[in-house]
């Protein structure tokens, strides 16, 4: 259960899904399954976010079924009192009711025979589409048990429909509870940041051999000493060249003076996610290259913050993004004027890519890449065409999503110099990314992990400390 005093409403979440999918609708929502990770051990268990945001239950082996009239029955494991002394407490479906809320509580050992009567007189049957392997397998069977039937007056469900549509745009709207969940969040991934990049600096002061993987050990460590559950995804901790790796995993790299390290981490608590990025000098003090192209990608990010509000697209903090950045490659000679020729020509042809080639953000939540649509749904239908002029692929451009408050999403640009023909040489292997998670609002958008610097200034002095 979440330990926050002030809980979400769980039954006003399940009562708007009900309203979403109909007064004969059904709506059946597994939690995650559990994960074996080698011979005799699982993985750390995680309960799956549709199933969580709508119960607040964490345990595995449970689902959620929702009628259109309201009714929520849950599915969980039963009370088994030597199970439990080796893996710990269940609830049972004897407690659930009273626990949860729902309205009734089943063992998971008689899902099989209940569904098909919870079927029965349906219209539609709603689940998550490709996101629990064998679950359409299941409902196949389900609907067979009830169509073998017919004949004795039993009414089969005409249509399978994906639960993903209404739950997302659900989800893409945080309450007040939520919001708060994800500045505490936030607040705890930043001071693991600091952690990590004051860390960086001392041991180099003292003369010892740095890695990847210490840097990371402090990231872990503040998660838990706060009370996140776990990390929101595999940490990146790249130090020198490895930050040009997009993806990169905190890894056994060493951390040496003069280059930078690129920090992309947050924590996950109670359920909700965070993610920070930051790029800093190992040992505290930005070279004049570093702090070129670092000021150059703060500025970008400064860009999009601007244009980031409600009534704004989705898109335009990556224009805004995109516009400053390739103004900044030819402002540096990272992109040759003479070859790639004006700001606009470099945004027409995306010459940019070469540096810069991911978007600018994504939505946050209980994912670190939150569900949502990225298209306006109240403009679907609509589109233009054009050809990319790196693949040559025919591309439909439709409508961006129209920015509202209390959505969340993050705001990250970045630079990555690889060596090539015609590349500075003073800027090769330099990679950065900013990152910070926002909040929408009415008037522009809040900033919830700025409790890490950002300034070149600011995280020199920070370093010294």
């Amino acid at each position: 259960m979440n330990p926050s005093n002030s809980a979400p409403d769980y039954a006003q979440r399940r009562a708007q899904l009900a309203a979403a999918i109909g007064p004969k609708g059904i709506a059946i929502v597994p939690t995650a399954p559990e994960q074996q990770r080698n011979r005799d051990a699982d993985f750390l268990y995680r309960s799956d976010s549709y199933f969580y945001y709508l119960t607040g239950f964490t345990e595995p082996q449970a689902t959620l079924v929702i009628t259109g009239d309201g009714k929520a029955t849950l599915f969980c494991a039963p009370k088994d009192l030597e199970r439990e002394i080796w893996d710990g407490f269940r609830l049972g479906p004897e407690a659930a009711p009273g626990q949860l809320g729902v309205d009734a509580a089943f063992s998971m050992t008689v899902l099989d025979t209940q569904m098909p009567a919870l079927l029965d007189g349906c219209d539609a049957v709603w689940y998550p589409f490709a996101t629990h392997k064998g679950l359409e397998t299941r409902v196949d069977g389900w609907l067979g048990s009830v169509r073998a039937r017919v004949r004795f007056g039993t009414l089969c469900p005409e249509q399978q429909r994906d639960l993903c549509g209404p739950l997302d745009e659900m989800r893409l709207i945080k309450d007040a509870h939520e919001q708060a969940t994800m500045r505490r969040a936030a607040q705890i991934s930043a001071g693991a940041h600091i952690r990590a990049m004051q860390m960086s600096a001392r041991m180099l002061r003292e003369g010892q051999d740095v890695r990847e993987y210490h840097l990371d050990a402090e990231l872990l460590h503040e998660f838990r000493r706060h009370g996140s559950q776990y990390p929101a995804y595999g940490s990146i901790v790249a130090g020198g060249a490895n930050a040009c790796v997009l993806h990169y995993r905190a890894d056994a790299g060493p951390i040496r003076p003069g280059e930078l390290v690129l920090i992309d981490a947050g924590c996950e608590l109670d359920g909700y996610a965070s993610d920070i990025t930051r790029t800093f000098p190992a040992n505290g003090k930005f070279t004049g290259p570093q702090r070129a192209l670092y000021e150059l990608v703060l500025a970008s990010q400064e860009a999009a913050i601007a244009v980031t509000r409600a009534g704004a697209r989705f898109v335009d903090p990556h224009e805004a993004t995109v516009k400053v950045l390739a103004q900044g490659m030819l402002d540096l000679g990272l992109l040759d004027k003479n070859k790639v020729g004006t700001l606009a020509d470099v945004i027409e042809s995306r010459a940019y890519f070469q540096f810069y080639m991911h978007r600018t953000g994504h939505w946050l939540g209980m994912d670190v890449h939150d569900c949502g649509g990225y298209n306006e749904p109240s403009e679907l239908g609509q589109f233009s065409e054009r050809k990319d002029p790196l693949s040559g692929a025919l591309i439909k451009d439709r409508p961006s999503r129209i920015l509202k408050a209390g959505m969340v999403l993050t705001i990250e640009p970045g630079i990555y110099v690889r060596p090539s023909p015609g590349v500075p040489e003073q800027f090769h292997n330099i990679g950065i990314r900013i990152e910070d998670d926002a909040i929408v609002t009415d008037t522009g958008c809040e900033l919830i992990s700025r409790g890490v610097p950002v300034g070149v200034d600011e995280i020199e002095a920070l370093m010294r400390g």
